[in-house]
């Protein structure tokens, strides 16, 4: 190999590197403190879904995780993001929410699994996301470690770079709303209520099939039903509002397993003009 070549071999490699692992850069701000931020940031906590998933397993009335989240890959132990220091976000400054929630990166420049779903977060403004990290800072501190995710061998933290580029070219642009209503529902769709992690179905390796969105998926052991165009066909957007406040279907029948405690924790407690606008989105 000559001089050149092995310089060129370098900086390709280098360069390839850089942009698997580098930290993404973000907005110098600082976390909001004032009351009109931690109130904005408690509804969205509850519209983004927090809850159902953080709640604390050793300490129900806390956002201190636990929760063990089964799947094909392992088993994922949901995190503690109350304001401890020692087990939670405590030390994290407004650098760290941005990068955590729209990147999928800790404080320390590691990588989260995807069983977090950073993937959809990412379309998060940043605004969003600095109140959601005002009202965060403003609980009481808990503190409970959780677990170390239960992996295969050959799936540490750092393959998941690989997983952020392939699941960023298997996605496309979201078309652009023209309508407000309908581009407010397909934002807590898309983004903050991120209904395709759990409702659009995966290929092999876990990347969200867009081409299926919302088209219904399996879970562990469980099934999201689909909500797209078909599955709701003969549903008016007031049943679809209706059905994100109580979980009661046009048929009558109540919503069970895991979507019964999405409704209680998370879209009950929508405004109706957000109820009204994701009705708006799924039903356009």
């Amino acid at each position: 190999m000559t001089k050149a070549l092995a310089i060129s071999t370098l900086a390709v490699v280098c360069g390839m590197l850089y942009w698997l692992f580098a930290t993404p850069g973000v907005a110098d701000v600082d976390v909001p403190n004032g009351s009109e931020s931690i109130d904005r940031g408690r509804y969205l906590v509850d519209a983004g879904g927090c809850v159902s998933c953080h709640a604390g397993t050793e300490h129900p009335e806390s956002l201190s995780g636990g929760l063990a989240l089964e799947h094909e890959f392992g088993t994922f132990y949901v995190s503690n993001i109350t304001p401890d220091a020692a087990t939670g976000i405590g030390n994290w400054k407004a650098e760290d929410f941005l990068r955590a929630l729209k990147h999928g990166r800790s404080p320390g420049g590691g990588f989260y699994y995807p069983a977090f779903p950073y993937p959809s977060y990412g379309g998060l403004t940043d605004q969003d996301v600095l109140d959601i990290a005002a009202y965060l800072m403003s609980l009481p501190a808990v503190e409970f470690r959780i677990p170390q995710a239960e992996v295969p061998f050959w799936l540490p933290r750092w393959t998941i770079a690989f997983w952020n580029r392939l699941a960023n070219l298997s996605s496309s642009a979201l078309p652009e709303e023209t309508d407000a209503r309908i581009a407010r529902g397909a934002y807590l769709a898309h983004t903050l209520g991120h209904c395709g992690e759990c409702h659009t179905p995966r290929n092999a390796v876990g990347i969200p099939d867009f081409e299926r969105e919302f088209a219904g998926a399996t879970l562990g052991e469980s099934e999201a039903d689909a909500i797209d165009a078909a599955a709701l066909q003969k549903w008016t957007q007031e049943d679809f509002a209706f059905f994100l406040m109580l979980g009661a279907k046009p048929d009558g029948e109540f919503v069970g397993g895991e979507m019964e405690q999405v409704i209680e924790h998370n879209t009950s407690k929508l405004t109706l003009a957000d109820r009204q606008a994701l009705a708006a989105f799924f039903k356009r």
